[in-house]
């Protein structure tokens, strides 16, 4: 039997209700379901016994669990932080898990014997741009989408797929009644509901961040180092990257750091809205961007941003694995040389400080210090001001009775 006629298909799995519904729909038209969950950091073992149980329950031919955490650390991880911009200035880009997800899919085909990749996108997100770029990316794959499929007779499809698995004896959480939900180390982002509504999120629509009223009455303080723009201790212990990234999340969620609203522009055209809570990432950011603004120069400072736009685009839309990702992410790493040193952040709720920064590369003039002191003269900076303006000074002397 060659790979085209087998029927075994991997499906990457989450447990929530797209994935879910996936399972019998799937194995009603004849396929062999096998699901792969790439615990990619955002779960605890109660919530992966979760999903092993509910794979066991929906009646798949195999189950296993992959632990992406490492990868997601230096796939996306490092080099994000290095970039330093969110999508659109804003979002951090928390679905960048998904290539580690098919990489784990992919993986678990292989070992099948099978070219069939299933995945739970819908027809209107841009996981599928995403899932489908970097499965073709990978070699010769039939992918099934079971969610696009069924809209197009559907118009309320989360309440068909709820409807399709109580029908046929399955329940459904009632958090995955209203929100599409997703948890990885990156963070949580939330959909559905009043959020897509355009109205002001509900208690409801809550992952890891506290409110207000829940916020530690003391200030937090934690002090990160870096070693060539990769942070690689906190508070003076060192830790592999995806446990600091955990160990930052849990630090910093309680403040409600990292909690935030985003509309974008999608890869497809609509607009995007969800609610987001990045409380490690927005604060490893905060870290890096102060260390970083310290030691580069100041042309690499104005440079870099167009760069790191450039990069967040291509992950954002799915050109994961387009060779310019690559060639941006070489410049990237060479920029990281001297980015090196401790920074102390500070947060009493909602937002993080940079409050002090510790590094033998600071570019820090012996002879002067900004707005204080300085070892020239006076005749010195009149001079340096007459010959940097002298192109906007011209234009006005030249143009002063131009009545135009």
């Amino acid at each position: 039997m060659t790979l085209s006629e087998s029927k075994d298909i991997v499906l990457a799995f989450s447990g929530g209700l797209d994935t879910s519904f996936c399972v019998p729909y799937l194995k009603e038209r004849g396929w062999n379901v096998h699901t792969v969950f790439a615990d990619t950091g955002g779960v605890d073992a109660e919530e992966r016994a979760f999903i092993e149980a509910r794979a066991a329950e929906l009646g798949v031919a195999s189950h296993v669990t992959v632990d992406g955490g490492p990868a997601i650390w230096d796939g996306f991880v490092k080099p994000f932080v290095w970039a330093g911009e969110g999508y659109q200035g804003q979002y951090p880009l928390l679905v960048s898990d998904r290539y580690l997800i098919v990489d784990a899919a992919l993986a678990r085909a292989h070992a099948l014997g099978t070219n069939a990749i299933a995945h739970g996108c819908t027809g209107m997100g841009n996981d599928q741009v995403r899932f489908d770029l970097a499965v073709k990316a990978s070699g010769d794959y039939r992918i099934v989408a079971p969610i696009r499929e069924i809209q197009k007779e559907h118009t309320q499809t989360r309440a068909y797929e709820q409807q399709y698995l109580e029908e046929r004896g399955f329940g459904v959480r009632a958090k995955q009644q209203q929100y599409t939900i997703n948890e990885n180390l990156l963070g949580v982002t939330l959909s559905g509901g009043e959020i897509d509504a355009w109205k002001a999120p509900g208690e409801g629509s809550r992952g890891w961040c506290k409110p207000r009223s829940e916020w530690p009455a003391k200030p937090l303080q934690v002090t990160l180092k870096f070693i060539e723009g990769e942070a690689v201790a906190i508070d003076g212990a060192a830790l592999p990257g995806a446990q600091l990234l955990a160990k930052l999340n849990a630090l910093f969620a309680p403040y409600g750091v990292g909690r935030g609203m985003y509309t974008g522009d999608t890869t497809i055209g609509l607009k995007g809205r969800i609610v987001y809570e990045a409380p490690g990432l927005i604060s490893l950011l905060a870290a890096h961007r102060a260390l970083e603004e310290a030691v580069l120069t100041k042309q690499q400072n104005r440079f870099k941003p167009e760069v790191a736009r450039k990069w967040v685009e291509l992950v954002y839309e799915g050109f994961y694995s387009d060779p310019l990702k690559a060639d941006l992410e070489a410049f990237l790493k060479s920029s990281q040389r001297k980015v090196n040193g401790e920074v102390v952040l500070e947060t009493s709720g909602a937002r993080v400080d940079a409050v002090e920064v510790r590094s033998p590369h600071i570019l820090h003039a012996k002879g002067a210090t900004y707005a204080q002191s300085a070892d020239w003269g006076v005749e010195e900076a009149e001079g340096f001001i007459k010959l940097f303006g002298m192109s906007s000074t011209l234009w006005a002397e030249v143009n002063q009775n131009d009545n135009d």
